[in-house]
């Protein structure tokens, strides 16, 4: 199947786009390559550093005639997702030394857990934590000694920042390794009734920790289709995991034959081989037009709409917002997955998962099949799956029929006929929804608006049965400039308690929702924010604002809006405490949401 005519047009129109950046770029990468093997260059001196502690890697490493792996890892123990990366290290010197190459830990990058931070006044820190990770990233890879990195990374600005990192090192191969998810524990929707119950007071705290205790409950991603699952789906998409690699349940053993079988790849793609792809090179306009379009498929976080322009852009790539709304009208709703459905990722990846996905896709022409990847190239590689036969991992066809139509659908048949995201945009500004997490019938709200500074305030009102009526509730001075731009899920049991009691509510921010937020309808990261004196900031209490989700628009119904002087809030709240003094240069100088919100490119 030849490429859809319209996903053709947005590649070429971000091609064009980013003509000078990424001609830039590539020569760059190009004059890096062409020094040759970065180890050749650095003295017996630096070398004898970098060597000291490596034990019987040392004549292989001083010899310079073998790869040597650069590991980049996220690993803590406290986030589920990181805590199987702890034996990785070990695992992939132990296969780099059986394939006649050497690894070794460049450094580590910090993982904070959005899921501990919810609320808090930590998950300030967390968008700004991507770029953190980026630099962090950057300054392992400083070295210089490695001929491939590998990146060990799953969740919410983990893989994000290390694309940006993969990226600025363009000229080095990346293969990015992920631990999969955990097993199915309590379901996503029970557990949001639970949550919902402990708002209204039905149930007491030890209810609410029972239920959340049975939904977290071992090593592994979160098992909602939130930022941290859908940046799996992202790497295989736009070709930096294996094929098949991102939803195998850790600690089995299809998951170590993957990791082995990564490592041993990453050895075969440097430039000391005969099949060098760096990184610079796959991370092209086609590849983020894939992961662009698995995001709409598979109706994905709302947070990539923030984070890949900002991977792109430290690859010379221009994205804007106009490419998501383009790619999502063309491409069909075709996944189910919490909190777009009931199924989680287990369900999803057991229904025919990813492989299903681009084999569908790709025959659709929604896919660029003509790109590189870590496993060779063409993106057909990616409608494969990986089997264990005799203990030897081998690649079969993927499933070319759907296990489970609830869950997941052919492009024929779709859930529905556009994209799981939608911009809005209009007076209030320009912004994202999720439409595919919510009901039809809450696409469309037009109701007075009740303006907040504070996600603490919305959840009080609530508790003094302040809502009542239809609302449209407003919390600004939440974006990346104002405080962070934190995520503001706590607040989805209280809204959808108001939801289920007949009103008429939704949400509107220049804040972000987590990827696992799900039927209150949101419209999120607006643009200008209010702390730059965006519309948001021109609001009043009673305004009438119309969120049309169908139509794409976000207005405030007022006749006298555009002469209002915007009103200025007191931000000095949000500079201390919790590490925040630490990023005051990043509250200064981030970019705008619709840009990437980065403070580095």
């Amino acid at each position: 199947m030849s490429l859809s005519p319209k996903i053709e047009a947005v590649t070429d129109r971000i091609r064009q786009r980013s003509l000078a950046t990424r001609t830039a770029y590539l020569e760059r990468m190009a004059q890096a390559v062409s020094n040759g093997p970065v180890r050749a260059h650095l003295s017996c001196g630096n070398q004898a550093h970098a060597y000291a502690a490596m034990g019987t890697d040392k004549e292989a490493l001083a010899a310079q005639r073998s790869p040597n792996i650069g590991i980049v890892t996220a690993y803590n123990d406290m986030l589920s997702a990181h805590q199987p990366y702890e034996h990785y290290p070990d695992l992939i010197r132990r296969t780099a030394r059986n394939a006649g190459a050497t690894a070794q830990v460049a450094g580590g990058v910090p993982a904070m857990c959005d899921g501990v931070t919810q609320g808090q006044a930590g998950m300030e820190l967390s968008l700004f934590s991507r770029d953190v990770i980026a630099l962090a990233a950057g300054v392992a890879l400083s070295h210089n000694c490695f001929d491939a990195a590998m990146y060990l990374g799953v969740c919410d600005k983990i893989v994000p920042g290390l694309v940006m990192a993969a990226a600025t090192f363009g000229h080095v191969p990346a293969v990015f390794l992920p631990a999969g998810p955990m097993t199915s524990g309590l379901p996503n929707d029970e557990k949001s009734k639970v949550r919902q119950k402990f708002a209204t007071g039905e149930i007491d705290r030890k209810g609410l920790m029972a239920a959340e205790m049975a939904a977290y409950h071992g090593p592994g991603t979160c098992t909602f289709y939130g930022t941290a699952n859908t940046n799996q789906m992202l790497m295989e998409f736009m070709g930096l995991h294996l094929p098949g690699a991102s939803f195998v349940n850790p600690g089995t053993p299809l998951r170590e034959a993957l990791t082995i079988e990564a490592v041993r790849r990453a050895t075969e793609i440097t430039a000391l081989g005969n099949d060098f792809r760096p990184a610079g090179e796959i991370l092209d306009e086609r590849a983020f037009v894939n992961g662009m379009v698995g995001l709409m498929a598979t109706g994905g976080s709302t947070n990539l709409v923030l984070h890949l322009p900002a991977m792109a852009r430290a690859a010379g790539i221009m994205l804007e917002l106009d490419d998501f709304a383009d790619i999502s009208a063309a491409v069909p709703l075709m996944a189910k997955v919490y909190p777009n459905g009931l199924a989680d990722v287990n369900h999803f990846h057991a229904a025919g998962g990813l492989a299903y996905l681009v084999g569908e896709l790709l025959g659709a022409g929604l896919l660029h099949e003509d790109v590189k990847t870590i496993a060779g190239d063409g993106l057909s590689r990616y409608a494969r799956e990986p089997k264990l036969q005799a203990d030897k991992l081998v690649y079969t066809e993927g499933p070319t029929e759907t296990l489970n139509d609830k869950i997941l659908r052919p492009v024929a048949e779709p859930f529905q006929k556009t994209g799981g995201l939608r911009q809005l945009q209009g007076n209030l500004g320009r912004g994202v929804i999720k439409a595919s997490a919510v009901a039809p019938a809450h696409h469309i709200v037009e109701a007075p608006a009740r303006i907040f500074h504070d996600q603490a305030d919305v959840k009080a009102a609530f508790q003094r049965g302040e809502f009542t009526a239809d609302t449209v509730v407003v919390v600004r001075f939440q974006g990346p400039r104002a405080n962070g731009m934190p995520e503001l899920h706590s607040l989805t049991p209280t809204l959808s308690v108001l939801l289920d009691r007949g009103l008429k509510v939704a949400l509107v921010t220049d804040g972000r929702m987590s990827g696992a937020s799900g039927k209150v309808p949101a419209a999120l990261h607006i643009s200008p924010e209010a702390a730059n004196g965006g519309p948001l900031a021109r609001l009043r209490d009673g305004d009438i604002v119309r969120m049309d989700a169908v139509a794409g628009t976000l207005d405030v119904l007022a006749e006298d809006f555009d002469s209002r002087e915007p009103f200025v809030a007191d931000l000095s709240g949000n500079e201390f405490g919790t590490g925040r003094e630490l990023f005051d240069v990043f509250r200064k100088y981030a970019g705008a949401a619709v840009d990437g919100a980065s403070l580095i490119n």
